[in-house]
This record gives structure tokens, C-alpha cells and sequence, in this order.
């Protein structure tokens, strides 16, 4: 990645202009067995429209502040980098009734209506699929709102790096932050350049659980298979995995 690059925003900007085809983010559940594999271009892709979704569709102004009750997905991944791209706070797992939207996955829903604002649902089916018949009440289902909105994105003014830019548990980072945090922490997760690939299991409730399933594989040029409800999956097809993907390094 390139050593000006001081927002989240901009190491995805990077790792388009190097390599836009390679894998980015293998997102598994041992729960459905769902196996997505989005490329650098998928990714940015979907980043670019949830941006737009989240300017042109939700109003959302710099420094305002998303409540994201979400696990760790991939469609989690694509909402932080949103959320940089726009200098929007992205506050995991954090209190709706002090922000200014929310999106909320399953088992979240109920406290998510304490948001006054824009409320979205994810149903984190296989494949990003709607809800069927409709979303829960008081929300808007994403799947159904997202295909709409443009393929690219370009602020209106420069997202201030030294802004705060992520909550999670308890601690606010900027964007520079993240960034800095990711790069010195990238070796320290196995991830030692381009082609190194992370398998992590971890939740995306902690910063070691965003670093090693986003920020750090985005920073170092790697990429990471990102297993959600990795417990239920026994050792054999852990370590198949490892094999199949082509895994370097794993943090569970």
C-alpha cells in the first residue's frame, strides 16, 4: 500500500490501483455453509454503492455516527469502509439511541428501534438475499435499496484523516489511526505482504478482531478468509480450509 494513504478509504484505493482482481475477502459460515469470495473491484463495488446508499438515499454528513449491530460478515466489512469513505463514525455494537442511523443484523433488531433515525436491515442470508416477505418493521431491507445506487463514489470534500472514524469496544480511532494500527499490527497477525492470506475467527467486536478480519489484510497488500461461526466447524475442516484457501497465517 502506498505510504501517503491515511484513511481506511484510501488503502481500498490502493489495493485497487495494484491489484483489483486478487481476493480480498473469503467470508464463510459453518452455520449455513455459505462461501463468498469477493474480489478487490467486488468489494469497492459494493463500498461505492452502500456510500452513495448512505449519502444520497440516507442524508448521512460527516461526523455523524452509524450504530453497526452486526457480526462478523463481509457485508459488515463493506459498511465500515462506507462509513470511511463518507467521514461518517462507524460505531460497532454500539448504543442506536445515541446515533444517527443504525444497521442491524438478526437477533438486533428489537435494539435498533431505539434509533430515531434511518434503521436498515441486513438479513445476512447466503448471497446477501432480502428479507422474505419484508424487512422487520421499522426498517428498510438493504438488499432491496443498495442495487439501486451508483458503482462509484467520490466525496464532496476530503474525509478528514485526524477525524474520529470507528467505536469499538469503548475505544474511538481516526482514520490515520486505523491505518497506523493496522500497518504495525499486520506482522504481528502473520500478515507479511502481498500474497499473505489470513484465515481469522475472531468477532469483530474487539479492534484485534477488525484488524485481522479487515483493516490489517487491507493495510499489508493480504487478504483474509473470514469465518464466522468458526466453533462449529470441527479441526478436519478447519485444517482443509487452511489447505484450500491457501492460508499463511490464522488468528481464532
Amino acid at each position: 500500500m502506498n505510504a501517503t494513504d491515511r484513511t481506511p478509504a484510501d488503502l481500498l484505493r490502493s489495493a485497487l490501483a495494484a491489484d483489483a482482481a486478487r481476493p480480498l475477502v473469503t467470508f464463510y459460515d459453518d452455520a449455513t455453509g455459505e462461501r463468498v469470495e469477493l474480489s478487490v473491484a467486488t468489494f469497492a463495488n459494493w463500498v461505492a454503492k452502500t456510500s452513495n446508499l448512505l449519502r444520497d438515499g440516507m442524508s448521512a454528513e460527516p461526523g455523524d455516527r452509524g450504530a453497526l449491530l452486526l457480526p462478523a460478515h463481509w457485508q459488515t466489512a463493506v459498511w465500515l469502509l462506507a462509513c470511511a469513505s463518507m467521514g461518517v463514525v462507524a460505531d460497532v455494537d454500539g448504543d442506536p439511541a445515541r446515533a444517527d442511523f443504525v444497521v442491524a443484523g438478526p437477533g438486533r433488531f428489537e435494539a435498533g428501534l431505539a434509533c430515531g433515525g434511518e434503521r436498515y436491515a441486513l438479513s445476512l442470508a447466503p448471497l446477501g438475499r432480502r428479507f422474505v416477505p419484508g424487512p422487520p418493521q421499522g426498517y428498510v431491507d438493504y438488499a432491496v435499496e443498495v442495487p439501486t445506487y451508483g458503482d462509484r463514489f467520490v466525496a464532496y470534500a476530503p474525509v478528514d484523516p485526524e477525524a474520529p472514524a470507528l467505536v469499538v469496544a469503548g475505544a474511538e480511532f481516526s482514520g490515520a489511526e486505523i491505518v497506523e494500527r493496522a500497518r504495525a499490527g499486520a506482522a504481528g497477525v502473520g500478515l507479511t505482504g502481498p500474497g499473505s492470506r489470513l484465515l481469522s475467527g475472531l468477532p469483530y467486536d474487539t479492534w484485534e478482531g477488525l484488524r485481522a478480519g479487515l483493516y490489517a489484510p487491507l493495510a499489508s497488500g493480504g487478504s483474509v478468509v473470514l469465518c464466522r461461526n468458526l466453533e462449529l466447524a470441527g479441526e478436519e475442516t478447519v485444517a482443509q480450509r487452511i489447505e484450500s484457501e491457501r492460508v499463511t497465517a490464522t488468528a481464532r
